[in-house]
């Protein structure tokens, strides 16, 4: 999928508009209620279909199929991080008022540093086609380990991201409104909010580990692949809010995120072995995004009727 230059300045473009949209609403702290986080999370929803109609339209229907799938496999993927934002913004006691706007700043910052991955990413495939062996080797890795109980919860507070943070400059140990930083003792000091936006910026970063390889075994196109994670991830702010009452209720999704990752890890792998062997036949867009849908669909389902008590 050939993109020109001017497509892509007049999405980044988009995408900068809809960031600077979002940063003027979240101006004024306030706690985040449901009927501003439904608003939000349509607001996106919309661009993101919109979007995906735009690609159907004008490079048709293989490149549309890719994107909607991406943006599923990234959608679904994020709503894994929700937990363990979650657990930061517990940890870290974040003022109510003040969650949102830690949570954008984080998500920003990995916006920005998952474009320069996806950069790599997109060149290292061009020039080495076994890189889709390594990441379909990498995805059928994770969504094994996905299958593993996890027998205690990560130690956020003393993260390598809050601890390096410390030895850069001083933390006050109080919050002080939405400030990141406050001048103390003659010194730029580092305000909790600061900590906590640095360590969700480091844990998305480790997300994208598996996100990232996981969007290029739908797509090789370096503009789809961005596009999805950026719709993906600017309504993860929105959605957070959304689907806070319901994260201890999805048991099982730790499971059907297991699944998607060994499926697309294969996707890679035969899709490198049919460039080596045509007879070997590759898993197309349609049938992935079925199995997607058809897996969170189940997941989603067993975990609501596993907890509906």
């Amino acid at each position: 999928m050939a993109v020109p230059v001017w497509v892509w300045l007049a999405t980044v473009l988009g995408i900068a508009v809809l960031i600077g949209v979002d940063v003027w609403h979240a101006r004024s702290p306030h706690p985040v209620g449901f009927r501003e986080a439904v608003t939000w999370s349509a607001i996106y929803l919309t661009g993101a279909l919109l979007f995906g109609l735009g690609v159907l339209l004008f490079a048709g229907k293989e490149p549309g199929a890719e994107f909607f799938t991406g943006f599923l496999v990234e959608k679904s993927l994020s709503v894994d991080n929700l937990f363990i934002f979650a657990l930061i913004l517990g940890r870290f006691a974040v003022p109510p008022e003040h969650q949102q706007r830690a949570l954008l700043i984080g998500v920003i910052g990995a916006l920005v540093l998952r474009g320069a991955f996806i950069a790599v990413g997109a060149a290292v495939i061009s020039q080495f086609a076994v890189a889709f062996v390594v990441f379909g080797a990498f995805l059928l890795y994770t969504g094994v380990r996905l299958l593993r109980p996890q027998q205690e919860e990560p130690d956020v507070l003393n993260s390598r991201a809050v601890r390096l943070l410390r030895r850069v400059m001083p933390v006050t140990s109080e919050y002080s409104g939405s400030r990141l930083t406050v001048r103390q003792h003659g010194r730029r000091a580092a305000t909790p909010l600061f900590l906590v936006a640095a360590t969700i910026l480091s844990v998305d970063l480790v997300f994208a580990l598996d996100s990232i390889p996981a969007i290029f075994g739908i797509t090789e196109s370096a503009y789809l692949v961005f596009t999805a994670n950026a719709f993906a991830l600017l309504g993860l702010r929105a959605l957070y809010f959304l689907l806070i009452g319901l994260l201890d209720r999805l048991v099982h999704l730790h499971y059907g995120l297991a699944v998607i990752l060994v499926f697309i890890g294969v996707k890679l792998i035969l899709h490198y072995v049919h460039t080596l062997v045509p007879a070997v036949p590759g898993i197309p867009t349609w049938l992935s995004l079925v199995v997607i849908v058809a897996v969170l669909a189940v997941v989603t389902a067993t975990s609501l009727r596993a907890t509906r008590r």
